[in-house]
């Protein structure tokens, strides 16, 4: 089963590579090249992105900072990296917009629900940008709500391991890869796939999560083709 419409959350550190700060653009292209793999395939892509490598508010609020100014720092610092991935994929010929959720016009549009829909329906990627404009707000969270506010299928949360383990496989090599869970089970054991809130909001509007390794190509794809990768977090789910 191929989904019609997917959100793909990428984490800003995704765009790093092996760097230990910014952007590295090998990676950003080869992220690119699969997304515009998934695109070409007919499936309406629409992308939420991260800060982490350029700013994490979080870390700045904990040395002293204000929270919401530190926040705020940091959805400027995804739409750093929306503008960076929208060009790789434009050089794929890949039609491309960004929409933040700050005003900044000069770069990109507004964040405009109807609007968004429509670029999707007209084959084009959308990137969001700028969290979802307020503070105390994760990017996970933004893509939940702009999942449902699409009318999303699903959430891709592509990450640095295979899948959802109920402990870190990097201290535990007997770690457990589970196969499917409920968001139940995710805010019960705390597993941290997103943050609470967005597992909420999914578990509220009834859109799975697949979480899978970004790093092993072709996985954006197969799991837009609706191919069994990763983990799967869903109200049906049994837990395995």
């Amino acid at each position: 089963m191929s989904y019609q419409r997917v959100l793909l959350k990428l984490s800003g550190e995704a765009l790093m590579g092996n760097l230990g700060y910014g952007i590295d653009p090998k990676v950003v292209a080869e992220i690119a090249q699969e997304i515009a793999n998934v695109v070409n395939s007919g499936v309406q892509t629409a992308i939420v992105v991260g800060g982490g490598n350029i700013f994490r508010g979080v870390k700045a609020s904990a040395a002293g900072m204000d929270r919401a100014t530190a926040d705020y720092i940091g959805m400027i610092a995804t739409v750093m990296n929306a503008m960076t991935l929208q060009d790789a994929l434009e050089q794929m010929n890949v039609p491309t917009r960004v929409q933040t959720a700050i005003a900044m016009q000069e770069v990109a549009e507004p964040y405009i629900r109807r609007r968004a829909i429509r670029h999707l329906e007209k084959g084009r990627v959308v990137i969001f940008g700028a969290g979802s404009g307020n503070p105390f707000f994760t990017t996970d969270t933004t893509a939940a709500l702009r999942a449902a506010e699409i009318d999303a299928e699903v959430i891709f949360k592509a990450t640095k391991v295979d899948g959802v383990y109920d402990c870190d496989p990097q201290i535990n090599p007997d770690a457990h890869l589970y196969q499917s869970l409920t968001y139940g089970h995710v805010l019960t054991h705390d597993l941290r796939v997103m943050d609470s809130t967005a597992i909420a909001l999914c578990k509220e509007n009834d859109i799975p999560i697949v979480v899978f390794n970004l790093a092993v190509r072709g996985n954006i794809v197969r799991a837009a083709k609706g191919e069994s990768i990763g983990t799967t977090v869903g109200g049906f789910c049994e837990v395995n």
